[in-house]
């Protein structure tokens, strides 16, 4: 039977109590990710190893003694089970589930209510990896991939953006406006620096490029997409790129369901007109306004005349437009 789909979730935990069950390596491992996360471990075992009996010698974590005692799942955010003995397991996935407390036995799928994923920690941004259980060992060797492509320097850029998040704010109040500084900064030399290790280049560089974000273009812009054969895995590079940037989609109903997911996920959608003016109208108004618009049509339709003209009359109207043609049979 296949996993049930998961929402996917970054829990805050600082200063929260969790519950880990369980004093061996895997627990060790589950508790040292929340300690990073300045979670409140309380751990319940009958023996600990040597890294978690440290770690409670150091006050990192506080030990529950005794025999277990339901009530303790009454004062705490989150259940971890790592002990071997699945009837236990169950029985802490029951108590926990009758208190609607989220509970994560470990390598049990099916007694778990949330999964730990596997992560790529470039803080403050974190990438998490998860198969919904059924794979961990795919969901290990994809963040082993990861971590070889995303440049420790990320984190740096990340805290940019978080430490003047105000003052970007009060400058770009528009979130289209908003969308292409962050464009430009991040196609700009700022990560270049940071990957240097030109940390104060980086900032001069990153403060510039906000003393300058009025020059930021208030027009939008459209870009009409053809899905080719409708196979997700045939969009083109610069497709993706497209439907990435789209504040706003509009397909039409024959674009496969997979190749409108891989739009931004903050994207608005609108329906394609079947009409040509009514159409250039849609476009005109929400380009206008400063969005991306992204019109995303099955087959090859705008690598005719149609698309041809359409550019054109968008163009009479002072809107940038650019025909991604898709990949034909």
């Amino acid at each position: 039977m296949s996993p049930s789909p998961l929402f996917p979730l970054f829990a805050d935990l600082h200063g929260r109590e969790v519950l880990v069950v369980g004093g061996g390596e895997v627990a060790a491992r589950k508790i040292e990710a929340l300690l990073q996360a300045g979670a409140q471990v309380r751990v319940h075992a009958h023996a600990l190893n040597d890294t978690l009996a440290q770690w409670l010698k150091q006050g990192r974590v506080h030990r529950l003694e005794g025999a277990f005692d339901p009530a303790w799942l009454d004062h705490v955010w989150l259940l971890v089970a790592a002990t071997d003995d699945r009837a236990f397991n169950a029985e802490l996935a029951r108590e926990a589930g009758a208190r609607r407390l989220l509970a994560n036995v470990v390598d049990d799928a099916e007694l778990s209510t949330f999964q730990i994923p596997a992560i790529v920690d470039r803080a403050p941004l974190l990438l998490a990896i998860s198969s919904g259980g059924a794979a961990p060992m795919l969901a290990r060797r994809l963040r082993e991939q990861f971590e070889t492509l995303l440049d420790h320097s990320l984190g740096e850029f990340a805290s940019l953006f978080a430490r003047h998040r105000a003052a970007i704010r009060c400058r770009l109040p528009q979130l289209a406006l908003r969308r292409r500084w962050f464009e430009q900064v991040m196609d700009g030399p700022v990560p270049v620096l940071l990957q240097a290790g030109q940390r104060e280049s980086a900032e001069q560089a990153f403060l510039a490029a906000l003393d300058s974000s009025g020059e930021v273009a208030a027009a939008g812009s459209v870009l009409l997409v053809d899905a080719g054969t409708g196979d997700p895995g045939l969009v083109t590079l610069k497709g993706l790129r497209a439907l990435n940037r789209a504040d706003l989609l509009v397909c039409d109903s024959q674009s496969h369901p997979a190749i409108v997911a891989l739009a931004r996920r903050d994207a608005s959608h609108l329906p394609l007109p079947s009409d040509d003016d009514a159409l250039l109208a849609l476009l005109l108004e929400h380009a206008q306004s400063g969005q991306c618009v992204v019109c995303l049509k099955s087959g090859n339709t705008f690598q005719t005349a149609t698309g041809d003209l359409l550019a054109q009359r968008l163009s009479q109207h002072g809107i940038a437009c650019e025909v991604i043609p898709g990949v034909g049979a």
